[in-house]
């Protein structure tokens, strides 16, 4: 507090009024300076300013603290991920590693049997040449004593000559049991062979196999946390009229002549070209979106993955929301799903295909057509599409697409998803099977497909919609 200067000064004046009375003249009061005071308002308002400033500064910090506390929990909720899915693999690599000295124990012990079953099938074929020939001599034996019996007809035979010819005869019985009774052998011999040879064959093919899935599973976390390829780009020409000449898509490139699969430049109307895979075998001609047949690449992308597109048109590959789209709103669409499981199963169905734009997040719209399996996505048509980095899906509580491992139109999750984590061997877990590529009708357990490819085309004849798109399960699948 400032205290004021005129009380100070009264009282002292009334202190030095005795004084002043004992001398003649009259004290004369002498004007002080003013005393400089400084106004301490300003330094407040400074202070204000200062920790209004300080408060902004600490909560940009408090929120940087919370922003990188959640990509801290991010990075050690994959890492976990990643721990869990190669201590996984460990264990795989161990059982195919048992399963392999297994097999390679086996190989070795039917390959001893085989050499065995050779040399005694060699020794049984010198046996039968020479029983055959001692039998062509007994033939011969036998003829010459026909000639000397017709030629004896006339005359008497005597008792030594016919001991001599029931004697042969036996000789001769015996010899055809012993010849019957060889080759009845050497057939029994060889069907043994031939057991062990597919025995064998179906050995070696299953080494193979195992040591083709243990190159792919030591690949497998490289996949799993690796960024999918870029599909290939159009390389635009110079030549405008080559530009403008290019098909709208692969059923306007089958109506043109091409019969042969393989990749094109396409142009959809009013988009720019783009590359594709077409697949010319059925009677028409068909863009694929989208193929899993490997594992080769990593399905689990972001948003902008999969609207531009990524992989590899050799083998596994999404072709792009955004191309899809400029495919689809050229006219009728006719969705197909072809899929086939680890036993060469294969089955089909399609639908009356509709995308919705980038603005309603690719929604789709389907409507059964056809096909020789029930259909699943029945729940999931009106649906937008989801990604690990863009939830659009109705489950509340969770990310479908992060769960499952893939972008796909979820409704509340759901049992269907083609994008999921490609699975070489069976997980045990039930968990890690709802990951893989599955497409689960009601009542069945999970499981991941092998192979599975969707493409578009345009239908031939207007669409007719079938008075029930409940479809029957026909045949064995999965």
């Amino acid at each position: 507090m400032t205290i004021p200067l005129i009380p100070i000064l009264l009282v002292a004046a009334a202190a030095c009024v005795p004084s002043l009375c004992g001398q003649g003249d009259p004290p004369v009061l002498q004007p002080e300076a003013p005393v400089e005071t400084r106004s301490r308002f300003a330094a407040l308002d400074d202070v204000r300013l200062l920790g209004n400033g300080l408060l902004q500064l600490g909560q940009s910090l408090r929120e940087f603290v919370q922003k990188t506390r959640g990509q801290i929990n991010d990075i050690f909720q994959k890492l976990n991920i990643f721990d869990n899915s190669f201590s996984q693999l460990s264990v795989l690599a161990s059982e195919i590693k048992e399963e392999e000295e297994e097999l390679k124990k086996t190989t070795v012990v039917l390959k001893a049997n085989n050499e065995e079953i050779k040399d005694m099938s060699v020794r049984i074929d010198s046996k039968v040449d020479i029983i055959l020939q001692e039998k062509s001599q007994l033939q011969n034996k036998v003829e010459g004593l026909e000639e000397k019996l017709s030629s004896m007809s006339h005359g008497l035979v005597t008792s030594e000559q016919v001991a001599e010819i029931n004697g042969l005869r036996k000789v001769i019985l015996s010899q055809e049991r012993s010849i019957t009774e060889l080759l009845e052998a050497v057939r029994e011999q060889s069907d043994q062979l031939n057991h062990q040879r597919a025995k064998i064959r179906i050995l070696e093919e299953k080494f193979t196999v195992n040591t083709l899935t243990q190159e792919t599973n030591e690949r497998m976390p490289d996949i799993f946390k690796g960024e999918a390829p870029t599909l290939t780009p159009y390389l635009s020409s110079s030549s405008t009229s080559s530009m403008t000449n290019l098909p709208s898509d692969c059923s306007d490139l089958f109506n043109r002549g091409e019969r042969v699969n393989g990749v094109y430049a396409i142009r959809p109307k009013g988009t720019e070209p783009f590359m594709a895979l077409c697949d010319m075998s059925k009677e028409y001609g068909a863009t694929v979106i989208q193929q899993r047949m490997d594992g080769s690449v990593n399905f689990d992308q972001i948003w902008e993955k999969y609207e531009n597109g990524f992989g590899d048109f050799q083998g596994d590959f999404w072709l792009g929301l955004r191309n899809v789209h400029s495919l689809v709103t050229q006219g009728s669409s006719v969705l197909h799903i072809q899929l086939e499981d680890w036993k060469h199963n294969r089955r089909f169905i399609e639908y009356r295909f509709n995308l919705n734009g980038p603005e309603s997040n690719y929604t789709i719209h389907l409507t059964h057509l056809s096909g020789d399996f029930p259909d699943p996505m029945v729940n999931h048509t009106g649906m937008m599409f989801s990604t690990k980095d863009r939830d659009n899906d109705n489950h509340q509580e969770s990310n479908c697409a992060h769960d499952y491992t893939g972008g796909w139109w979820y409704n509340a999750c759901g049992d269907t998803n083609l994008n999921g984590r490609y699975f070489h061997m069976r997980p045990k877990g039930r968990s890690d099977r709802r990951r893989g590529i599955q497409w689960k009708p009601a009542q069945k357990t999970y499981y991941s497909l092998k192979r599975t490819q969707i493409s578009v085309h345009t239908p031939a004849y207007p669409i007719t919609t079938p008075a029930s798109s409940a479809s029957t399960e026909t045949g064995v699948f999965l």
